[in-house]
């Protein structure tokens, strides 16, 4: 599923430049995904519109998230931290933090991967249109093995 998720992203520049579900398909299905991964895929991305149109109450940005003990297990140590780090950063609004979190949680493996959260992070900033800054996008695509220091 994620390198469905992969190939949107760096394929069009946001959801409404994606041709129709069934022409989409046909497309991924003729560059080489699975039918079962583009499926799963092009469902996940259903469930990312509903939630990133943001039709619930604001969040206040000084409040406090708890994690629930499935979310915990569900998302691991290392992306609970990378969410943390990300809002804390002011990257994620708290709304788009929520939308990460859901989004996570509605992924088949658990826990989620760092490296699959932060295809999760890409998509949901994908599917409002919006960019993280160059030092954010460093971090979501670069790891840290590679970079280069100065």
């Amino acid at each position: 599923m994620f390198d469905v998720l992969v190939y949107l992203y760096e394929n069009y520049w946001r959801p409404d430049a994606c041709p129709d579900a069934a022409q989409l398909q046909r497309k991924l299905s003729a560059v080489g995904f699975e039918k079962d991964e583009i499926q799963e895929a092009l469902s996940w991305l259903d469930g990312l519109a509903v939630n990133a149109k943001g039709d619930q109450a604001p969040l206040r940005s000084n409040s406090v998230r708890v994690f629930s003990a499935d979310e915990q297990r569900h998302l691991g140590d290392a992306s609970l931290a990378f969410i943390s780090f990300l809002s804390s950063a002011g990257v994620l609004s708290p709304l788009q933090r929520e939308v990460v979190i859901e989004r996570a949680m509605a992924a088949a493996e658990a826990p989620v991967s760092l490296e699959d959260l932060k295809i999760i992070v890409l998509m949901v900033f994908w599917s409002l249109g919006e960019e993280p800054d160059a030092l954010i996008l460093d971090e979501l695509f670069v790891d840290p093995e590679d970079r280069l220091i100065h």
